[in-house]
């Protein structure tokens, strides 16, 4: 069997009983260290786990699935994942993989920040489309998604904003190397996320195009689901000054408003309401 088990969004005693069970057991067990992060290492969990894990980086995950399901039919092998496994379309196209190679699969569920995002009073069925909002680089700024928060405005619905992370990245100078190097892992933060958007914003006025305002409420969150966990919610201007210490961080694009999430909000903000 193939399981691919969720680990929530904290630490190391997130994890499901029963996937809790399936560790123990199981005969070889990764964890995916590519799409996103817990606020404990991998030794925290080991400890916990009374186990040793495998890191699975992205190399492995996109390049060596052979050996992540070597065995699979015999034994058991499990990958753990941050948050939910269908959370990431990598873990979607692993279950696939599987099923192709008639490899019995298991999918173990938990808890996400697509559902632990109602933390900050917004409620979740006034959500719309999810994005990603990537780090630019000099001559690639995409802004597709920033259409993507205006349509969900349009209809007042809220923006979940999940924000870039790069780990184990290639240099572009060891791209033509035999020996890879690899650039300093980033994650970006809520106030990254709102300069970029405030710079598409100025970009949209100079060319009379559809837009936001720069007033619009929005929630920063950090570390949801850990002990740390911050909330902060104010005008996208001042999201951009605004430092919520270290990752993970996601951000919201607030639509309408009903007052019961006003009133929630209100213990987030630091500046007084309009």
């Amino acid at each position: 069997m193939f399981y691919v088990i969720g680990l929530g969004l904290g630490d190391a005693k997130d994890i499901s009983v029963k996937g809790l069970e399936i560790v123990k057991r199981a005969d070889k067990v990764y964890l995916e260290a590519y799409t996103s992060i817990l606020s404990v290492g991998q030794q925290a969990l080991e400890s916990f786990y009374g186990r040793e894990l495998v890191i699975a980086d992205r190399d492995f995950i996109e390049q060596q699935t052979d050996v992540l399901f070597d065995g699979a039919n015999e034994k058991e092998i499990a990958l753990l994942v941050v948050g939910d496994p269908f959370g990431a379309t990598t873990h979607t196209d692993l279950v696939l993989r599987a099923k192709n190679l008639g490899i019995p699969y298991k999918v173990i569920h938990n808890a996400s920040i697509l559902n632990a995002i109602g933390c900050c009073g917004l409620q979740l069925y006034k959500f719309g489309e999810t994005v990603s909002i990537p780090y630019w680089t000099q001559g690639w700024e995409p802004d597709s998604f920033f259409e993507k928060i205006l349509s969900n405005k349009s209809r007042g619905l809220h923006t979940l904003c999940l924000l870039d992370i790069q780990v184990k990245e290639p240099t572009l100078e060891s791209l033509t190397k035999k020996v890879k190097q690899y650039l300093p892992p980033r994650f970006m933060s809520t106030s990254e996320a709102a300069k970029q958007i405030l710079q598409i914003i100025d970009k949209k006025e100079a060319s009379a195009e559809p837009n936001l305002e720069k007033s619009v409420i929005c929630i920063g969150v950090a570390r949801v689901g850990s002990e740390c966990q911050q909330i902060q919610a104010c005008p996208l201007s001042e999201m951009a000054n605004i430092d919520l210490g270290p990752p993970l961080h996601s951000l919201v694009i607030a639509g309408d408003l009903h007052p019961l999430e006003t009133e929630f909000l209100e213990q987030f903000q630091t500046i007084p309401s309009s």
